[in-house]
């Protein structure tokens, strides 16, 4: 568990500057960033004005936040102040309650910012942003409803800005054992599965599935069984069944563990056999691609997991990735699960508003996308500014998605999203069926109302 420090954000603010003390990474002019949008910004003058971000990052992600803000105040003279928390959480919480909360919270998941919208600490976003974001963002209805919530009076409005995103619904491969092989990147649904026995059949196991992660063993599975669910029902029936308007034992939830149960529970198709899923250590689990001869080929897995791959791999050759795909003859377009960051407004002022306005513009996520680690839904972005290949194949992924939706445990109660549902699935590759495991949740669910 984390270790919890409640400090107040105001008092531990990291003074950004001025134009003049802060040293921008780019400069107007410079490579192909979209710097009209930057010089519009500079007709906003908050000469003096202090405008104060709280967040979730710290460390390099804290640098690049900063330097994304470093613009904002050198073209509008505004005294930019940000602080990071690894316990952002609670105490944004603490200082809304306090009555000491920042002009600006970045929110990790969209469920603390909706409590929080329904007890009044939030601020809705100005007339006209919801249209701004259906127009320009991908999928730009899916980033509305994820921003939209109850407030205190029961008024639904528009209240978070989505900002740096995190794709799951991906596969990762190593392209010379396809290429050995005479493997195809696999466009449908139907097709990934027609691969997965074709490989099981040329004598090869097709996938590598680990569920491990000590106290959050199963994890992993849960993000399968969301893909899955937004492969073979409608993003509104994935939407009641993160909000438990349809039971999970309903028969489109157990229709989509068993979706899962098809790749996972096959001993032919896992490394190891399906007894080893829950056993083996999620991070452990791709090594198995980098195996000679391969202990398996595919691996479900979000954007992050390079990071446990073979010291020295280069992404892009060494290994690489594909969209997990959709099935063409269920019509639901290029769905895709991911998580992501919320900008809301927690103390209502001119910077705040000017802060969301520069948000919109495309040089405040080119910065980021010049640097390290940022992924966004803007299409008016230009994606030759990707510092790192990778990041711009997944940023594609993104932008070509037709339905983006949350990771579904994150939202829901954290005796289910974060206990029941893992369990669950641990139980379920272990033999149990999905009828009765998703009974066992349901009933958990139930438990807590």
């Amino acid at each position: 568990m984390k270790k919890l420090f409640l400090i107040s954000a105001a008092a531990a603010a990291l003074t950004l500057g001025s134009a003049q003390a802060q040293e921008l990474k780019f400069t107007p002019g410079e490579g192909d960033f979209n710097w009209e949008s930057y010089e519009a910004l500079k007709a906003t003058q908050l000469n003096g004005e202090e405008v104060t971000v709280f967040g979730p990052w710290l460390g390099p992600d804290q640098e690049f936040a900063e330097s994304v803000l470093a613009y904002f105040a050198a073209a509008t003279g505004a005294d930019v102040k940000y602080v990071g928390s690894d316990s952002f959480e609670q105490q944004i919480v603490i200082d809304a309650e306090a009555g000491s909360a920042p002009n600006i919270a970045v929110f990790p998941q969209p469920g603390l910012a909706s409590d929080m919208a329904g007890r009044g600490f939030l601020t809705p976003l100005p007339e006209g942003t919801g249209d701004w974001v259906k127009e320009n963002y991908a999928a730009g209805q899916s980033w509305v409803d994820l921003g939209t919530y109850a407030g205190q009076d029961g008024t639904e409005n528009l209240y978070g800005f989505f900002y740096k995103v995190d794709v799951k619904s991906l596969v990762w491969y190593i392209p010379e054992n396809f290429e050995d092989a005479g493997y195809e990147i696999p466009q449908t649904m139907k097709e990934l599965k027609a691969l997965t026995e074709q490989i099981a059949a040329d004598g090869g196991t097709p996938w590598c599935i680990g569920l491990g992660s000590g106290g959050a063993t199963g994890w992993p599975a849960t993000d399968w069984v969301e893909d899955m669910m937004l492969r073979t029902q409608a993003p509104d029936v994935y939407d009641k069944w993160v909000s438990n308007e349809i039971k999970f034992n309903d028969p489109a939830v157990i229709d989509a563990i068993e979706e899962f149960g098809w790749f996972a529970r096959n001993d032919a198709f896992v490394a190891g056999g399906a007894n080893t899923v829950a056993t083996t250590d999620f991070r452990d689990s791709p090594k198995g691609l980098f195996s000679s001869p391969p202990q398996c080929y595919m691996h479900h897995q979000a954007s992050f997991i390079p990071a446990f791959f073979p010291e020295g791999t280069k992404v892009g050759t060494d290994a690489d990735f594909f969209y997990m795909p959709a099935y063409a003859s269920k019509d639901l377009g290029t769905p895709v699960l991911g998580a992501g960051t919320l900008w809301a407004i927690t103390k209502d002022s001119p910077g705040a508003r000017a802060l969301i306005e520069f948000l919109k513009s495309p040089i405040a996520h080119e910065i980021w996308m010049a640097q390290k680690g940022f992924l966004t839904p803007h299409k008016a972005v230009n994606t030759d500014v990707f510092s790192d290949p990778t990041l711009k194949k997944m940023n594609d992924v993104l932008l070509g998605a037709t339905t983006f939706r949350f990771d579904g445990s994150d939202l829901m109660p954290g005796g289910v999203g974060a206990g029941s549902f893992w369990t669950g699935m641990v139980d379920y590759t272990g033999g149990r069926s999905a009828e009765e495991v998703a009974g066992a949740i349901q009933d958990s669910w139930d438990a807590l109302k």
